[in-house]
């Protein structure tokens, strides 16, 4: 089928993008294809201009908060107690001044950045590494993350982007693993000699690296395969305030990891210490079971909530026959044929269908409250999907009557 320019510039600024700017369709009129090939870049994507404080001086911040409290708890002072550790009140501030800003400096980069297939690719993998501000320490920790972690991993490799974000402290402390440790470990029998408690084994981090992160739940594994990849990363942990330099970043506890050899989906793994896991993690990114799964995640995101099989193999084999070159795999999305099919496949979400809005206006928002109370009214509140699975794609998500009556008040309103 042949489209034409005019067709294939909105296609490239809507189905790829997050909506034209003004003037931005005459832009990719000339050459639509190279309009977002020209987007793909090594050093990765752009940075939000947000609250500069590091992932680390944050973790520390809260890590403050709650030694305030136990302190106030042990001395007996209920007032102080109160005055220092609501965790209700503690959290409210910490989501205002700090996740609320990361949120809208990442809204304002979305409505004004010429480069919105960019922006698009990265808002992709940050939903595919799901942090979510389910807890006070994460809500804080969800920008850093994205802008640590994702931004920018997300033109490289895609093994690269799994060690980054598995071992940043947002992922750690979100799913747990901060605090596994292996039963047969001196961490073990140091916490059993001073609270008579026994050392727990966490599998959260290795069961949705393989669900969710890599291979996909059809790849074979089994509970086994969780358990023993759960042992290869403990260890996995953030530096505590005894550890001056360290505190708030990843650290590797050699104490808290499991000895021992380990088989994963067929294969042993002898590593010792923290190679183990990311040898792990390693033959996990180069699976071709990751690769289908991650194809197939694309190209539901970006073209239809039923892609064609042509186009999940045509990136399935980019991703192979590039060693996970997460670059290489952008540009044979732009470029499959099957991609600029002219047929309307796809239904925004709402944080798809706000961001476009400005942009088609040229304007952004300039207060979380012009976009923060719609968008947990339709479903998708800022920086809160509600589980690892991150925000679904597909239309049956978003368009029930009642969403759609919502976009069009607010749309109404906007205009």
């Amino acid at each position: 089928m042949t489209i034409d320019r005019d067709m294939k510039a909105a296609i490239a600024v809507s189905r790829f993008g997050l909506g034209a700017r003004p003037g931005e369709l005459d832009l990719a009129r000339t050459d639509p294809e190279g309009f977002l090939a020209a987007q793909i870049r090594r050093e990765g994507a752009d940075q939000p201009q947000a609250d500069p404080e590091s992932s680390v001086q944050r973790y520390v911040q809260i890590r403050d908060y709650q030694m305030q409290r136990r302190e106030a708890r042990q001395e007996g002072d209920p007032q102080s107690a109160s005055e220092k550790s609501d965790p209700v009140k503690d959290a409210q501030r910490m989501i205002r001044q700090t996740g609320a800003k990361d949120f809208l400096a990442r809204a304002q980069l979305g409505a004004s950045t010429p480069d919105g297939f960019r922006e698009r690719w990265t808002l992709f993998w940050a939903n595919h590494f799901t942090v979510s501000a389910t807890k006070l320490i994460t809500a804080t920790l969800v920008g850093p993350f994205e802008q640590e972690a994702i931004r920018p991993n997300v033109f490289g490799r895609f093994e690269d982007l799994l060690v980054a974000s598995s071992t940043h402290p947002a992922m750690l402390v979100y799913l747990d693993q901060a605090q596994s440790v292996g039963p047969d470990t001196r961490a073990a029998d140091f916490m059993a000699r001073r609270s008579g408690k026994q050392a727990g084994l966490n599998e959260n981090l290795a069961r949705e690296i393989l669900e969710l992160h890599t291979v996909g739940v059809d790849a074979g594994y089994t509970q086994g395969d969780v358990t023993e990849f759960a042992r290869a990363l403990t260890g996995y942990s953030i530096g505590g305030p005894r550890q001056g330099e360290k505190e708030g970043v990843f650290v590797f506890r050699d104490i808290a990891h499991e000895p021992g050899r380990r088989t994963i989906m067929g294969r042993t793994y002898d590593q010792e210490g923290g190679r183990q896991a990311l040898a792990v993690m390693k033959d996990l990114a180069a699976s071709p079971h990751t690769a289908g799964h991650i194809a197939r995640k694309l190209a539901v995101h970006f073209v239809a909530d039923d892609p064609p099989p042509a186009l999940v193999e045509r990136l399935k084999g980019a991703y192979l026959s590039s060693n996970g070159d997460l670059a290489h795999v952008a540009r044979t999305l732009v470029s499959a044929p099957e991609a600029w099919d002219p047929a309307a496949r796809k239904f925004k979400t709402p944080y798809e269908f706000l961001i476009s809005s400005y942009r088609a206006t040229g304007a952004a928002p300039q207060d979380l409250r012009e976009v923060g109370p719609i968008m947990t009214g339709l479903g998708q509140k800022p920086f809160a999907a509600p589980s690892p699975k991150g925000w679904a794609d597909e239309a049956s998500v978003w368009c029930a009557p009642d969403a759609v009556v919502k976009r069009m008040a607010w749309s109404e309103a906007f205009a």
